[in-house]
């Protein structure tokens, strides 16, 4: 309500007390609303790297679980091996379907998916000679997440500095 001409002094004050209130309060509405909004957008940052950090650690787990499978295939090539015979097979399809022998004899069941690069693209360790390949690891250069407290097996991973390091293979 407009102060007018005729009102008495009185009510005038009062009415300028109230105009003066209201627009203090929306003033602290507008900060209020402000640090809310900063609030917010903290909190969704927070959520998407908490969840990007969730999905790198079960990526993590996945490229273990998946290396133990291309570990085991390695030995299992290595030890079903003919008098005479290489004990590396020459590519990972060799796992899939060892050219060995004359009847199916399979030591991976498929080529595995990097689940850090998430492609099939592996890099290969060559044995010795350099007939054959004697584990894998990703291709990565990311830094890994876990650094310790890994089982007996990928003990030799601790402290390691990229995906690269983490070496699936055969030890003899």
């Amino acid at each position: 309500m407009p102060i007018s001409e005729t009102q008495s002094p009185m009510a005038k004050r009062r009415m300028t007390r109230r105009i003066s209130t209201n627009l203090a309060s929306g003033g602290f509405t507008y900060i209020g609303l402000l640090i809310l909004l900063a609030l917010m957008g903290i909190t969704t940052v927070a959520a998407i790297h908490l969840g990007f950090i969730m999905q790198r650690r079960s990526a993590e787990q996945e490229l273990l679980e998946i290396g133990r499978e291309y570990k085991n295939a390695f030995i299992s090539y290595a030890i079903a091996t003919p008098v005479g015979a290489n004990r590396y097979p020459k590519s990972l399809e060799d796992l899939l379907l060892d050219p060995r022998y004359t009847q199916k004899k399979r030591h991976l069941r498929k080529i595995y998916i990097d689940p850090i690069n998430d492609d099939n693209t592996w890099g290969l360790i060559k044995s010795p000679d350099g007939t054959g390949i004697i584990g894998v690891h990703s291709l990565s250069n990311a830094q890994p997440i876990k650094v310790g407290n890994f089982d007996d097996e990928f003990i030799q991973f601790a402290d390691k500095r990229s995906y690269r390091d983490w070496v699936f293979g055969a030890t003899f």
